[in-house]
């Protein structure tokens, strides 16, 4: 199995799983926990218009900040154990929408809080090759999702008795292995300390969080839901 680090644009056309660790994969992935199906929308604009259309829950925001009028925010924290009747989420964000938006292959999501089992369902999924996609912030590399690709990519090979792993993967498996590190990075990222500043420190202590929930989630026919 070949297995590959990318940024922004996947090279494989088979699986590739995305990142964006501060906040939108480590949202999507608890979201699973309240609601059947998350569609991520391009703008707000095509939110508002689907929500109108179908109704649902509005989740999201541009430059950290919650998006006037939207029910809430992208945030993990306050997505957690949310209670609703309602059984979608559409979600707008400023990085981890749009990566999605422009990939051809089969897509999970991936985080610290699922990267164990990321890496096993996609081990299961892929024919010949594995791309773990970092989504970044406005085209710039972010630490975080270089960390969390680590993990990710660390079961990944676990789970596979041969794997042929690029060095830009490898090297974000040695980079991972320091969970005390990996905090610390995270914690003093730019992202990180850009969110704590607008008082979602909550949300970066819980995204920096190891395998806290087996949710993995499947893009398919323009909407996210848990992969079984």
């Amino acid at each position: 199995m070949k297995v590959t680090l990318s940024f922004e644009e996947s090279s494989s056309g088979d699986v590739s799983i995305m990142v964006d660790a501060l906040r939108a994969s480590t949202t999507i992935t608890l979201a699973l926990n309240s609601f059947k199906r998350i569609i991520p929308c391009f703008t707000p604009e095509e939110a508002i218009a689907l929500k109108e259309k179908t109704g649902g829950m509005l989740a999201g925001e541009r430059n950290g900040k919650r998006l006037e009028g939207f029910d809430i925010g992208n945030s993990p924290s306050a997505i957690k154990d949310l209670k609703t009747s309602e059984d979608t989420l559409i979600l707008t964000t400023s990085n981890g929408t749009r990566i999605i938006e422009n990939m051809t292959s089969k897509v999970l999501v991936g985080s610290m809080v699922n990267a164990e089992a990321v890496g096993e369902k996609s081990v299961q999924l892929a024919e010949e090759h594995i791309d773990v996609v970092m989504a970044g912030v406005k085209g710039k590399f972010a630490i975080e999702d270089f960390l969390a690709a680590g993990e990710i990519l660390y079961w990944i090979n676990e789970n596979l008795e041969e794997c042929e792993l690029s060095e830009y993967a490898k090297s974000a498996i040695m980079a991972s292995r320091d969970y005390n590190l990996v905090k610390e990075a995270f914690l003093n990222s730019r992202t990180a300390k850009r969110l704590i500043e607008l008082g979602y420190a909550d949300d970066v202590k819980l995204s920096v969080m190891k395998n806290m929930t087996e949710n993995v989630a499947i893009y398919q026919d323009n909407e996210l839901t848990l992969y079984r």
